[in-house]
């Protein structure tokens, strides 16, 4: 792609922490990177799978809530359809021009009158229930509103969170709650277990499920005289797995815009793959110990550790250099809330690496990690640099809720 990077223009310069920067090397550490090139690749090669399939893409964007990288997923082209986990991404999403947008989260009905305002802004926001309780607080605040409040009915595809099972004897009547009032709109489902599926056998019978269980909601729906006109499913593990999407009219995913190292470890993407870094820098060593210290700890990485689980547990992340270059061997292993400890693998020498060198981590799991920074500092990727990698752009993301 040859289209220029989009930027919703340059933070204010009194902001050290937005503040536009040189190169990688300009910016006080910790600040997370996104690498363009990759996260261009990424979007690209499940759009290319999504039409070959012949579904729909709605992309979840509650990995990078960023308007910005949003534009990647449509560039040239109109706001495509996304999905949102915040009421708070919803609105800043439709400020920018989104207008067919899915809140999948289970609706309370304290945050239906920000739902009903974004409606009578001219925005399809459709909610997401699994009871007939919220089902009549959804056709209450339509009757009150004077206008349907689009909801989709949560199904259980693998014991993971919330949903219905697609036998559940309620399904037929919360169906009709919602019908009677207009706000039927389809069924939604999300295969959260492939997370924890090791083989590409597994993720693909993880995604015959979710396909097969969505569908199969929607059937008993329609056999109930019900018209079902969305049959959602997806996530990044089945998205990328799934051979026959029969009878699903579309597929879901956000996290495979970065990626991350749970899904390099699922074999879902290569660690080359991994479009989000954070940059930190090297404050001490411990030699007696094997320790490398840098200034980024758990409150720049998160803490969340979904590799331990895995056949290689890759700590708090892999080390790579400025330039995006793995580190032979280097890990974070260990970390306070601004500390982060580097040691390498087996017990080799560490590297030479004196106080102020810059450093790239790759994360666990992109969507926490990213969720501790107010936006990204934006390279190209493509080619090595003389100097530190430049700074194409900040791109700041939407927080709260």
């Amino acid at each position: 792609m040859n289209n220029p990077v989009p930027t919703a223009g340059p933070a204010p310069a009194t902001d050290p922490v937005t503040a536009p920067a040189r190169t990688l090397a300009d910016p006080d550490t910790p600040f997370a990177v996104l690498d363009l090139h990759k996260a261009r690749r990424n979007v690209a090669r499940l759009a290319a799978r999504a039409d070959r399939l012949g579904v729909g893409l709605r992309p979840h964007v509650k990995t990078a809530k960023s308007l910005d990288v949003a534009a990647l997923l449509h560039e040239g082209g109109r706001p495509c359809p996304i999905t949102v986990s915040t009421l708070a991404e919803a609105e800043a999403f439709a400020d920018g021009g989104y207008t067919d947008i899915t809140y999948a989260v289970g609706i309370d009905p304290h945050k239906l009158p920000r739902v009903v305002a974004l409606l009578r802004r001219g925005v399809t926001l459709r909610v997401l229930l699994d009871s007939a309780e919220q089902a009549e607080f959804v056709a209450d605040a339509s009757r009150r509103a004077g206008l349907p409040v689009p909801a989709q009915i949560e199904i259980d595809c693998d014991g993971h969170r919330g949903g219905l099972r697609p036998d559940a004897p309620g399904l037929p009547a919360i169906g009709r709650i919602l019908h009677e009032v207009g706000c039927l709109d389809g069924v939604l489902t999300h295969a959260g277990e492939s997370y924890f599926d090791r083989t590409a056998e597994e993720r693909r019978a993880a995604a015959v499920n979710e396909r097969d269980t969505a569908v199969g909601a929607a059937e008993r729906l329609r056999a109930a005289g019900l018209p079902v006109a969305t049959v959602s499913v997806g996530s990044t593990p089945t998205a990328h797995a799934a051979e026959d999407l029969t009878g699903v009219t579309e597929l879901r995913a956000g996290n495979y815009v970065f990626f991350d190292l749970v899904m390099a470890g699922l074999g879902v993407c290569g660690v080359d793959d991994l479009a989000l870094s954070v940059v930190v820098t090297v404050i001490g060593h411990r030699p007696e110990y094997g320790w490398i210290i840098t200034d980024g700890g758990w409150m720049a990485m998160s803490r969340d550790r979904g590799t331990a689980a895995q056949a290689q547990d890759q700590g708090y992340g892999l080390v790579a250099d400025l330039d995006g270059n793995p580190v032979p061997g280097l890990v974070m292993t260990a970390a306070s809330q601004e500390h982060g400890t580097l040691t390498v693998r087996d017990g080799a020498a560490l590297p030479e690496l004196p106080i102020g060198t810059r450093l790239r981590v790759l994360p666990n799991h992109a969507c926490a990690t990213a969720a501790q920074h107010h936006g990204y500092h934006v390279v190209d990727g493509t080619q090595p640099t003389a100097g530190a990698p430049v700074v194409e752009a900040f791109w700041s993301r939407v927080s709260g809720w």
